[in-house]
Order: C-alpha cells, then sequence, then structure tokens
C-alpha cells in the first residue's frame, strides 16, 4: 500500500529507512534523528508529503527563524519561536532533499525518503568558510580572501525607507564614509573609502552592478531599486581594487542583483507607506522677540526707533497683530511610498527574476518631490550542459519636477511680512520695501521639469569546458546603457521675473561594455589553484543641446517655445569617452592554510596626453594565513577562526573630464562693426603629458573568531600613498588662463577598521545580537608643487587634511570697558574678539589665522543591536561622526541682520546679557569669519520592529512568508552644533552651488528629514 501511495505521489522511494546517514554530535556538525510516522496508506487525495520537525542548537535550544527549504524548488518555511517547521513537498517532487541552514551554522542537507518527522541539531560555523563573497570577476570563499572586502548587513537592505541604498548602509560598513548633505528628495550622498586620495580629482567610489559598470556611464545608485540587490560588496585594499585598475583607487562597490531560481514560481510583494518631517527646526523669532531684536538692533547701531517693525508693508500686520509661521507655510508632512512586486522561479535549464518598483515622495519643503518607476528582468538559460547565457536588463524613470519653495526666504521673513496680494497671488516683497528677501512660496509658480530615464542592457554567454579541460570557463559580458535627460524651466512674472526667462536642457549617454574573461580553476592534492584573466573595452558618448530664452511677452507658453523671447541663445556640447583593459590574477592556497593572490592590470585611458602612453600597470600582491586551520590550534578550543593578511599594491585614478589635456577655445559673441560677431577666446589651457594618479596601498588584516564565532570580526590597518595627483594648478591670468592641470603632489590616508560581531544572549525564545563598526583615518597633504610649501588661497597645507577650516580663533566678545584699540582698532564692545596667536599685539590676517579643524571625519563609528523574542524582532542602530569642524552659516548675518528675521537660537550680545561667543547685532563681520563649530553628532539613525507570522497559520492562508514592521529613521541626533542638522550643509544666500550638483545652490537647503513607515512583506506560493 506504501508502495502505491508514493506511486501516486510521483515519488518511488523506499518505504522504511533512513536516507541520512545516523552520526553523534561529536563526530559532525549535525545530528539528525529521523522517524518514521507511518501509519498506513494515505489517502489519494492527499497529494503532497508534509513534514514536520524542530531545529535546534548544540545545545538543543531552539533556533528561531531558521531555514527550511526543499533543494532545487522555492517550497520553504522558517522556524518558529520554538524552532519548529512545516513543509509541504509538493506532488512530483522525486528524491525530495531538505536544506537546513542558519546565520553561523552550517547547513545540512536531509534526503526525505518516506519519513514526516524530522528533527534537526544544527553546530556552529566556528570558521564561516563556506560563505561566499563576490570579489572583482567572480566570487570566493570567505576564509580564502586575502584583500580587505566588507559584505554590508543584508538587514540593511530591507525594511528601511531609503531611495538610495547609500543612505541604508551609512554608518554601517568599517571604513564608507557616506554623507547627505542635501536631504532633497532622490538626491545621492557623497561616498569615500577610506579617506580623500585626491585634491581635485573624483574621490568617489567605482560602482559595478552584476559585473557591469555603472559609474562613468551616467547613471547612479539612485537608479537602483533597493529591493532588487542580493549583495553588496565594498573593496577596500590594494590586492581587492587592483583588479579594476585605473578605477580603484577610491575603492570600489560591488552590487549583484537577485536572480531566479529552479522552482514554481514565488511571487512577492514589498510594500511601505509613511510620513516625514524635519529631525529638527531651527525656529525663527516669533512676533514679539522679532520686534524686541529690531529694537535693539537700532539701538546698537545708533538709530532712532520710528517704527516697531523695520518696513512699512509689515506695519498692517503689526497694528492688527496678525503674524504668520513662514516655516509652517512652506513646509508640509512628508509622505514615503514604496511598492515592489517581483517574480522569480524557472525550471533546471531557465531561471527568471522579475520585478517592477515605483517610489513615490513627496517633499517636506512644499514643492519637492521625487517619483521612481523601475522594472527589472534577470533570466538564466542553461542551453546545454557546458553553456549556459544570460541576461540583465532593467529601466529606471526618475522625475523631480515642479515649482519649489525656498527654506532660507522662509526663515528670513518677518513674523509680520504679508503673504498674499489683495487678489490672492503671491506678494512678491512681504516686507517692503525691503527687496533683498523674495517670498519664499513664488517659486511654486515657476514651471519645472527634470527627468532622467536609464535603459540599461547586459548579457553574457558562459562556456564550462568539458573532459581534460574541466575546469576551464570562459565568458563574455556585454553591457550597454541609454541614458536621456531633460530638464527645463519657466519663471515668470509671479516669480518676479518681469521679461519671462525659459530655459531647456537636454542630453544623452550612450555607454558600451565588452568584457572577455577567461578563467581556470584546478585542484590537486591540498592545492587550491585559479587565474582569472580579462580583456575588456568601454566607451562612452555625451552630448547636450541648450537654449534659452527671455523677453515673452506673456507667461502662457512656459519653456515649449523659445523661439516665442525677444532674445534667444543655444549651445551644445558633445564628447567621447574610451578605456582598454587586460588584467590576469593568480589565486593559490595550500591545505587552506596558505594563500596567496597576485593581480596585475593594465589600462589605457582616452583622457590622458597625447606625449604620454596612455596606459599605466597596477600590480597587487596579497598573502593570507589561516592559523586556526593549523595542527597547532585544534585543541584551541577558545579560537574557531584566525586568519591573518597582508596586502601591497598600486591603483589608479583618470579622474578627469575628457579633452583636458587638450588646449581648447570657448566662443564669444561680441560687437564688430556694429555687428554682433562670433570669436574665440581662450577656454582650456591642456597638458599633452598629463598621466594616472597612482595610490600605494598597504593593508594588514586579522579575520577572527572565539567561542565557536560567537565573537568575530575583523581588524584592518592601512596606508596609502597618492603621488602624481591631477592638481588644478593656478596660473598668472595675464597667460590668458587661470589654471592647468598637472601631476603633482602627494597625499597619505593611514587609517584602522575594525568591525566586531557578537551573540550576547541566546536563552530560550529570546536572542541578542549585536554589530559595532569603528574606523578612523588620517588624511594628509605631503606635497603640492614639489616644494613642500602651503597654498594659502586654496586652504591647502602641508601635513594636513586636504580640507580644513583656516580662520581666526575666536577668543570671546569685546565687553564694555574694555579697550580694542591696540590689538584690533575699530573693534567696539560686542564686536568678535580674536586671538593674537603671533602675539604682535595686533590682530592681521597673515598671522593670526590658524587651522581650527578638518571637513572629514577623525574617526566614524555604528552599533546595531538586534533583539529576537519569538516572531518578534526588533532592530536599533546608532551612528556616531566625530571630530568634523565646519563654518556655520545660520551663525553669521553680517549686514543682514538688521533687515531679516533671525533663529531664537542665535543669540546676540547686548550690555546686559554680556554674552562672551555671540556678538551684537551691529557687528558687520569685516573680517569674513566663517563661524568654525563642532559639527560632531551622535544619532539615533534607525529602528525598526518586525513580526515574522507563524508559518503554520500562513499554510492555512496558502503563504509562503508574510513580515509587518514598522521604521523610524533619523529619530534624534546628539550634537554641540547651533543649527538645522550637523550633517547638512546649509548654504549662505547667494551660493550658486557647482553643475554637477544643483543641490549645493542656497535655493535648494533642504535640512536632514525624519521619517515613519509601516510595511509589508508578503510572499505567495
Amino acid at each position: 500500500m506504501m508502495i502505491k501511495w508514493l506511486l501516486v505521489c510521483g515519488a518511488l522511494l523506499p518505504a522504511g529507512g533512513v536516507l541520512a546517514q545516523q552520526v553523534t554530535s561529536n563526530s559532525s556538525p549535525l545530528y539528525a534523528s529521523l522517524q518514521s510516522t507511518d501509519s498506513g496508506p494515505r489517502p489519494l487525495e492527499a497529494a503532497v508529503i508534509t513534514v514536520t520537525g524542530k531545529v535546534t542548537d548544540e545545545k538543543g535550544d531552539a533556533l528561531p527563524g531558521a531555514t527550511v527549504s526543499l533543494k532545487g524548488a522555492t517550497v520553504g518555511a522558517n522556524t518558529d519561536a520554538q524552532g519548529g517547521f512545516t513543509v509541504r513537498i509538493p506532488d512530483g517532487t522525486i528524491n525530495p532533499i531538505l536544506v537546513f541552514s542558519f546565520i553561523g551554522y552550517i547547513s545540512q542537507e536531509v534526503a526525505i525518503g518516506n519519513q514526516t518527522v524530522v528533527n534537526v541539531q544544527l553546530k556552529g560555523d566556528a570558521k564561516s568558510l563556506n560563505e561566499v563573497v563576490v570579489v572583482g570577476y567572480g566570487t570566493q570563499k570567505r576564509s580564502d580572501i586575502t584583500g580587505s572586502v566588507a559584505s554590508v548587513p543584508k538587514s540593511r537592505l530591507s525594511q528601511l525607507p531609503v531611495t538610495n541604498v547609500l543612505q541604508a548602509i551609512q554608518g554601517s560598513v568599517a571604513g564608507v564614509n557616506i554623507s547627505q548633505s542635501s536631504s532633497v528628495p532622490g538626491a545621492t550622498p557623497s561616498t569615500t573609502i577610506r579617506g580623500q586620495n585626491s585634491i581635485n580629482a573624483n574621490s568617489g567610489p567605482y560602482v559595478v552592478v552584476d559585473g557591469i559598470p555603472l559609474s562613468k556611464t551616467g547613471g547612479s545608485l539612485g537608479d537602483i531599486n533597493p529591493n532588487d540587490i542580493e549583495s553588496m560588496e565594498v573593496l577596500k585594499d590594494a590586492s581587492a581594487v587592483a583588479i579594476y585598475g585605473t578605477n580603484g583607487a577610491n575603492g570600489v562597490i560591488l552590487i549583484t542583483t537577485k536572480r531566479g531560481t529552479t522552482g514554481k514560481p514565488t511571487i512577492r510583494y514589498n510594500n511601505y507607506v509613511g510620513i516625514e518631517n524635519f529631525a529638527r527646526i531651527l525656529k525663527p523669532r516669533n512676533g514679539a522677540e522679532y520686534v524686541q531684536k529690531y529694537a535693539d538692533y537700532m539701538a546698537q547701531t545708533g538709530q532712532k526707533l520710528v517704527t516697531p517693525v523695520p518696513n512699512y508693508d509689515e506695519l498692517a500686520n503689526y497694528n492688527a497683530g496678525i503674524t504668520t509661521d513662514w516655516i509652517k507655510e512652506a513646509t508640509q508632512t512628508g509622505v514615503l511610498q514604496d511598492h515592489n512586486l517581483s517574480i522569480s522561479g524557472g525550471t533546471n535549464n531557465v531561471r527568471y527574476f522579475i520585478s517592477g518598483e515605483f517610489l513615490d515622495q513627496k517633499g517636506v519643503i512644499k514643492g519637492y518631490q521625487y517619483k521612481r518607476a523601475s522594472f527589472r528582468s534577470n533570466l538564466d538559460v542553461t542551453l546545454t550542459d557546458y553553456l549556459t547565457v544570460g541576461t540583465s536588463l532593467f529601466l529606471a524613470n526618475s522625475n523631480r519636477d515642479g515649482g519649489r519653495a525656498n527654506m532660507l526666504n522662509a526663515s528670513a521673513m518677518s513674523p509680520y511680512g504679508q503673504e498674499y496680494n489683495a487678489d490672492g497671488t503671491y506678494k512678491i516683497y512681504p516686507m517692503f520695501p525691503e527687496q533683498l528677501y523674495t517670498n519664499p512660496m513664488i517659486g511654486l509658480t515657476t514651471d519645472r521639469v527634470d527627468r532622467n530615464t536609464n535603459l540599461n542592457g547586459n548579457g553574457y554567454i558562459e562556456m564550462k569546458l568539458p573532459g581534460a579541460l574541466n575546469g576551464l570557463k570562459y565568458r563574455m559580458n556585454i553591457g550597454y546603457s541609454y541614458i536621456p535627460a531633460r530638464t527645463a524651466s519657466y519663471t515668470g512674472r509671479a516669480a518676479n521675473d518681469l521679461l519671462g526667462t525659459a530655459n531647456t536642457f537636454f542630453s544623452e549617454t550612450n555607454s558600451f561594455t565588452l568584457e572577455n574573461i577567461l578563467s581556470y580553476t584546478h585542484d590537486f592534492g591540498k592545492s587550491h589553484f585559479d587565474f582569472t584573466g580579462l580583456y575588456s573595452a568601454q566607451q562612452r558618448k555625451y552630448a547636450t543641446a541648450t537654449g534659452s530664452a527671455t523677453g515673452f511677452v506673456n507667461d502662457q507658453l512656459s519653456f515649449n517655445n523659445l523661439g516665442a523671447g525677444a532674445t534667444q541663445s543655444s549651445n551644445s556640447y558633445a564628447d567621447r569617452y574610451g578605456l582598454n583593459s587586460q588584467m590576469g590574477r593568480i589565486n593559490y592556497s595550500y591545505d587552506s592554510r596558505y594563500l596567496f593572490t597576485v593581480t596585475a592590470r593594465r589600462d589605457g585611458s582616452s583622457v590622458f596626453g597625447a606625449n604620454t602612453t596612455k596606459y599605466g600597470l597596477f600590480p597587487s600582491a596579497a598573502i593570507g594565513w589561516n592559523i586556526s586551520n593549523e595542527a597547532f590550534m585544534k585543541n584551541a578550543n577558545l579560537i574557531s577562526n584566525l586568519k591573518l593578511r597582508f596586502s601591497y599594491g598600486k591603483s589608479g585614478n583618470e579622474a578627469i573630464s575628457v579633452y583636458r589635456t587638450i588646449t581648447t577655445d570657448n566662443t564669444v559673441r561680441s560687437p564688430f562693426n556694429g555687428v554682433s560677431t562670433i570669436g574665440a577666446q581662450p577656454g582650456n589651457l591642456g597638458n599633452a603629458n598629463l598621466q594616472w594618479e597612482s595610490t600605494l596601498s598597504r593593508n594588514i588584516g586579522l579575520d577572527f573568531g572565539f567561542l565557536n564565532n560567537r565573537i568575530n570580526g575583523s581588524l584592518d590597518l592601512y596606508k596609502n600613498n597618492t603621488k602624481g595627483l591631477l592638481l588644478l594648478r593656478s596660473l598668472p591670468i595675464l597667460t590668458g588662463y587661470s589654471s592647468v592641470y598637472d601631476n603633482l603632489g602627494e597625499t597619505s590616508n593611514t587609517g584602522i577598521e575594525l568591525t566586531l560581531n557578537t551573540r550576547n544572549v541566546t536563552k530560550g525564545d529570546f536572542k541578542w545580537e549585536s554589530t559595532v563598526v569603528f574606523a578612523s583615518n588620517r588624511n594628509r597633504i605631503l606635497d603640492l608643487y614639489g616644494d613642500k610649501k602651503d597654498d594659502l588661497g586654496n586652504r591647502w597645507f602641508i601635513g594636513q587634511p586636504i580640507s580644513v577650516v583656516y580662520d581666526y580663533k575666536l577668543a570671546g566678545v569685546w565687553q564694555s570697558g574694555e579697550s580694542a584699540a591696540a590689538q584690533d582698532p575699530g573693534a567696539v564692545a560686542g564686536d568678535l574678539k580674536f586671538a593674537d596667536l603671533n602675539g604682535d599685539g595686533k590682530i592681521t590676517p597673515d598671522g593670526d589665522r590658524m587651522i581650527l579643524g578638518q571637513l572629514a571625519p577623525k574617526w566614524t563609528g555604528g552599533l546595531t543591536n538586534t533583539f529576537h523574542y519569538k516572531n518578534l524582532h526588533l532592530n536599533v542602530f546608532i551612528q556616531t561622526v566625530q571630530g568634523i569642524t565646519r563654518n556655520n552659516a545660520d551663525l553669521t548675518y553680517a549686514d543682514e541682520t538688521g533687515k531679516r528675521n533671525t533663529p531664537i537660537e542665535v543669540g546676540y550680545w547686548t550690555a546686559d546679557n554680556k554674552s562672551d561667543t555671540r556678538p551684537s547685532l551691529a557687528y558687520k563681520n569685516p573680517r569674513g569669519y566663517g563661524y568654525a563649530s563642532d559639527a560632531s553628532y551622535t544619532r539615533i539613525k534607525d529602528v525598526t520592529l518586525s513580526y515574522v507570522f507563524d508559518q503554520k497559520l500562513l499554510d492555512k492562508l496558502r503563504l509562503g512568508s508574510l513580515t509587518v514592521y514598522a521604521s523610524g529613521r533619523n529619530l534624534y541626533t546628539f550634537t554641540n552644533w547651533i543649527g538645522w542638522d550637523p550633517e547638512a550643509v546649509q548654504q549662505p544666500r547667494g551660493t550658486q552651488g557647482n553643475s554637477s550638483d544643483p543641490n549645493t545652490s542656497w535655493t535648494n537647503n533642504y535640512p536632514v528629514t525624519r521619517s515613519f513607515v509601516l510595511g509589508l512583506n508578503i510572499s505567495l506560493r
């Protein structure tokens, strides 16, 4: 009867006996007792095998959250709080095998046979030897890696309300410094790995997605849906990054997206919805405080107070007792929502992963918004036993349309200013006749379009040669991306442009990558050998077209007809970039104890000069010693893993734009004989001798694990020296050029990185785990122009960090009765007092300024605590950034002090309060003091509470998994900074920013936001 029932189920299995080998817990990582509960024939309608059981550790304690999956299929379950599980094996499954896995434990496969109860005891993975890590052009076991490679915790890639994956890993990876200077929706954080190597050239990391470069294609990590990411690795030392040659000097970020697996389709839906507000508000003065400030200002400047408010248009509201909260008017409760749907599955020969996402963020400042719609399709097809092909396609569309309110103007407005005209339109000058500050809301009347699309298609062919050539593999990667972008704007009468001004900008970037990769792997005796060879070519073409017009009859046509403007102008630009590369890497290990890696890459780049070869060679070598695998360590029960690593090598940086080696002219229009004529003027002074920046790196690292890996982590010490800096050297203006790029100078970065993981408590239903990361970097300029002299104009100093604050040292405030005549002529009571550093009895720019601090942090850290109780999980992450000094624009308004409102938190000196830190309202800051302040902070970065529903309940609902969670981000910040936030940079009025990052303009001041979301992750089966 049993045999008949098994035939009905589609599996001919022995009716009795145990298929898994029975062993004791002392000799195997797994003790599996498989009990037959066969009590006779099953009814024919039961076309599944239901397997139940319990998963425990070596002590017999339950392992909640362990994964139990059917090998080769998507069927599976997670254990409940008691370690129990239930798995239903589908009809037709032949020789079913269950795979039991849990982080920190050795996975085990068990053949089921006709068993329906399986109790499994997992043994801790003492050395974590089997963890596979993505490295450049391949993968390696964690135990065999000789370089410094950090894996981003997968918990950071889900259940967090972020629009860019970099926001999720901020502070969680040692040595990776991520800062969000602007929280404008859709903005990309700035990232450095192990400090800033270059002064003028780009210092951002190189990003590779599924083996194809994302950097230098015009795309960004903001185009990647975080839900699509399977793993994310950061390559930091020479051994790890040298394989990327010219692109590796600033570190490399490798992203691998999810792919399909064999089995029935699995449908997953992830969603979160939440709200946003400012993490901290720098509150302006209310009506009474504003009036008092104006009275004090008039008294301190010796003027007669005629009216209680500065401007005529403020009087009506003052007399009526009407005030306006301009911060409230310019802001709103932000709304953030994300919907992600994916389908994955496949057969033994065809596997697929398809996902779609829609992200919608309504900003906290009115008018700001960000929408992203993306689609991804990953396909793998096994054509024969030796030939596999696949594709990785994705489309991302971003939208940042809309006019925007101005936060700086909102904070400057008088509470008695008039927001609206009588007809309901915005009043352009709420404090008329004061015209320095316009209504912060008039930006909402402008027409504005800001959109871009990233169409990316990658494919591969992989051939594994059989027979005598077993171990030899050839792979060809082909990547293409097309990124069109469009921005357009129109500013009309309602926004204080009486003529009307329209601007349009179109760009497109076409990028192509071709890689030929040959690899060979061979094991002989106790030795393992593998080789990877590469020949690749990359090309990027970039083109833009710009048009503008002014002088429109009315505002009806907006930017849609530039020809309607009285004056038009246009411009276009195009360039081409190319890179050819060859690379070879050899890995050798003996008995998993002695490890050796040698790499060499040769790159040829089109950006370098005609007088050079355009090629650079970047070699590296690394050794590793798995001490814990030595025979003399067998009885060292305390130590479960101990590996020593050392690497030495050179990487390069080509990070300048194309055509900087060529001397070019710019066109200029000028009158000639009464006719407007096109002429030429000096543009760029080329340097045909330009070549690579090169970084020489040394790294020594220790990977460790104690108490059966209950305590584990890594410690790295490094020193990087960068020579031949691509430095923009200043020239006398009489040459016709202001600067030229040259290979000059040298910088160094030394530092220490620590990652520590601990399982603090494992007791019954309760578990507590912690992760600590710490990194300290010391950045120094060793030389600039070959003469070991400082460059005062650029604030570059030998022996100091690249970016410093150089200014007077504040010694207090001159008080009534003190005489400043000798030291600081012209200073009066209430003016800032500065230290006489050179002791000559007077304050001068040459002798009394000093380095007050650095813009990069001296050290950073992160602490993650995760608590599990039954199906409930709590994750708390705290981030700290220390040793930053920045000028504080919120502390100085100079000659604008009497014209605008100021924050109540920013006080001022009076003869009564005798402030020793804040000047009087009459102080005009004649020395341009920047008010250097400590920008260090510790932040409760995110807290996530989640609940995983019991699998037994989900089986009744025919669901694969269900998790609900609540998450908060940027919840509270501990800091001495006075202002909106120590991380967000608030630009002073008039700052235009740079073309590569429009968020650095004063019109885009956007402080750090705090968010609260509710989320749902569900899978169907």
